[in-house]
């Protein structure tokens, strides 16, 4: 049966830390998926990890379609969030709306927009309209030329009611999700205070993403060292 919204939910009331790691292909998703990941990101780090780019902004809708639809052929249980790219959110509602409803057709359950209180009306408009939200604040890569740099954002406490997922945002939060090239240690760039190489020790890619899942849902990743 595959995790769903209401899933999430009910693992986060109960107090159940949700595992997430990014994936752009079937062979990933089932390996990830029978590692026990609760949610799978088609994140458009893919343009920096895949496509050997220096950003997430060149990233196309039709990029992120067929990643997303090579991940959807290759998990059946996992809960599977889509990235919105750059220039398909930060528009009006409604073309927002057409190109999430891509995503949705090529097998996500969720898209991921970046921006807060800004997105708002775009936001009420997508899940009025049946098309799940997961709204990515704090660090916002698709606004790097604007912040001036990759700068640490989202410091205030606020009080939530709905499943947090944290990259580098502290235990505190309902999850985690790493980028699977980076945990692997197979991206060769500049890894981030965050990072943990789970290959480190392990006898295998399995081995280190079970590894990583266990520690997620005991508590002990992420550490003090991996937060800002």
């Amino acid at each position: 049966m595959r995790t769903t919204l209401t899933s999430l939910k009910t693992m986060r009331a109960a107090g159940e830390r949700i595992a997430m790691l990014t994936c752009y292909d079937a062979s990933f998703a089932t390996l990830l998926e029978a590692a026990g990941l609760d949610v799978l990101l088609v994140g458009d780090s893919l343009g920096m990890v895949m496509q050997g780019l220096e950003s997430t902004l060149p990233v196309t809708l039709d990029d992120m379609v067929y990643h997303t639809s090579c991940v959807a052929r290759g998990a059946a249980q996992s809960f599977i969030v889509s990235d919105m790219p750059f220039g398909t959110s930060q528009i009006s509602p409604e073309k927002t709306f057409e190109h999430a409803a891509h995503l949705m057709a090529a097998g996500a359950q969720m898209v991921k927009l970046e921006g807060g209180a800004v997105m708002l009306e775009t936001v009420h408009f997508l899940t009025s309209r049946g098309i799940p939200v997961c709204a990515h604040i704090g660090l916002t890569p698709q606004s790097v030329h604007q912040l001036g740099g990759y700068k640490v954002q989202g410091r205030e406490a606020a009080q939530l009611t709905i499943p947090t997922i944290g990259i580098g945002a502290g235990a505190s939060c309902s999850g985690q999700v790493l980028v699977l090239y980076d945990m692997l240690d197979i991206y060769p760039g500049k890894k981030a205070r965050f990072v943990k190489n789970y290959m480190q020790g392990a006898d295998g890619i399995a081995a280190a993403v079970s590894r990583y899942v266990a520690e997620v849902k005991n508590g002990s990743f992420p550490a003090m060292e991996h937060g800002f």
